[in-house]
């Protein structure tokens, strides 16, 4: 594969798409935000208020008589038919927003369960799900982690799923599973396990299509992120006892689960990547302005200390993340999930703890006000550091990368 022939610059049609989606963040989408986060907390935290839906579900039909509509959906006639790379710089927009993604119908985990709907589901089940998804009308959940197993070996995953006639019976707990707080999520997709111990361990797995209102589930809690609930959004803990899903609602056949989970995965980890480095130039913005406004010992707070390395640095390190994204990016779209997968685990590491080290910086620039609610950068601080965790840990995909690198100079097994 010649490395030589890549393109990670904006086309003429990207650059006119990115101008249009950082106008309408930058303008539209975040005054409104800080408004729409204060309702959370008027009556029932896991409803949205009739203020916070005229604000998200304006944001969204505005986008949609724009045509900024499911930019995500790459290599698909449904969509716009970018490519990854195309999409990073629009994913890039949108991270800098916490209703970013959702306005532009581009949300995690809503955006991996429809690329999985479009690819492995059959005609009923698109009709039914992914029908109401690509229109915005409901939101989904994918459910994977469990608490009882290390679920970063996602060949740990225990939920029982038993053939029963013409269903299939699902026991077990999944927890982490984010957005299944939200009112308007109807539809999981999890891994279950299918397989006996007999079976080879990357087919004992299996995906299948449970609707949240499925008799037997029940939500345990709410999961606390930083003693924080991300409510109505919520990640929860749930319990499938004796649930009973048509037998036709597993996707392609048993013990394929990985196989769908890589499919899901991959663009996945790209798109939190690229919302990273938006959320990371988002950082250094107000770090810069707040460097430059406030005075300490006679002097702007840019002049004093090390704060001139502090931001240089900060925009150095962005740059470099950007590329490495844009190379990954570029990887995927070149076909080959198996060649793409070192460069996804590189980003993977790379974004969050990038995104993460500058907006630290930015909330030291801001002192007491950096960790209160007068600014965005405490709750991004919050998300980024989760994301480190999210869609495999930072220790697994080093080890990926690690194998990858060490197996030129090996046959040995490296285990």
């Amino acid at each position: 594969m010649s490395e030589a022939a890549m393109d990670l610059g904006l086309s003429p049609r990207v650059t006119e798409l990115r101008e249009k989606v950082a106008d309408m963040v930058q303008n539209e989408v975040l005054p409104l935000e800080e408004e729409f986060l204060a309702e959370v907390a008027k009556g029932d935290r896991w409803t949205y208020t009739p203020r916070m839906s005229e604000i998200l579900e304006g944001l969204k039909a505005e986008a949609r008589k724009r045509g900024l509509w499911n930019f995500w959906l790459t290599d698909s006639e449904r969509g716009y038919g970018l490519s990854t790379v195309e999409y990073a710089y629009l994913a890039e927009e949108m991270g800098k927003a916490h209703l970013g993604a959702e306005t532009f119908n581009c949300s995690a985990p809503d955006t991996g369960n429809m690329e999985v709907f479009e690819r492995y589901a059959n005609d009923e089940l698109k009709e039914k799900w992914l029908k109401p998804l690509l229109e915005g009308e409901i939101r989904s959940a994918y459910l994977m982690t469990e608490p009882d197993v290390a679920s970063s070996d996602a060949t740990n995953i225990a939920m029982s799923c038993v053939r029963d006639g013409d269903d299939y019976v699902l026991n077990g707990e999944k927890w982490w599973s984010s957005g299944a707080g939200d009112p308007r999520c109807k539809i999981y997709i999890v891994m279950v396990k299918t397989g006996d111990d007999d079976t080879p361990r990357h087919q004992q797995h299996s995906m299948i299509v449970v609707p949240a209102d499925t008799p037997g589930i029940e939500v345990l809690r709410a999961m606390q992120v930083y003693s924080m609930d991300d409510a109505p959004h919520g990640h929860m803990h749930i319990r499938f006892k004796d649930v009973r899903v048509p037998a036709s609602n597993l996707l392609l056949g048993e013990g394929r689960g990985f196989e769908i989970s890589q499919g899901r995965l991959g663009p996945g980890r790209i798109h939190h990547c690229m919302r990273a480095i938006g959320q990371a130039e988002q950082a250094l913005k107000l770090m810069c302005k707040r460097s430059v406004q406030r005075e300490a010992f006679g002097k702007p707070l840019a002049r004093l200390g090390a704060n001139f390395d502090i931001i240089a640095e900060a925009r150095m390190e962005i740059e470099q993340a950007r590329l490495l994204c844009l190379k990954a990016a570029w990887m995927m779209d070149q076909g080959d999930p198996r060649a793409a997968a070192p460069w996804i685990s590189m980003i993977k590491v790379v974004a969050p703890n990038m995104a993460l080290k500058v907006t630290d910086e930015a909330v030291q620039m801001h002192g007491g006000a950096g960790v209160s609610q007068d600014t965005p950068l405490a709750r991004q601080w919050m998300h980024l550091r989760t994301l480190r965790l999210a869609d495999g840990p930072d220790a697994v995909h080093r080890r990926q990368v690690a194998r990858k690198e060490l197996k030129q100079y090996t046959q040995q097994n490296m285990g």
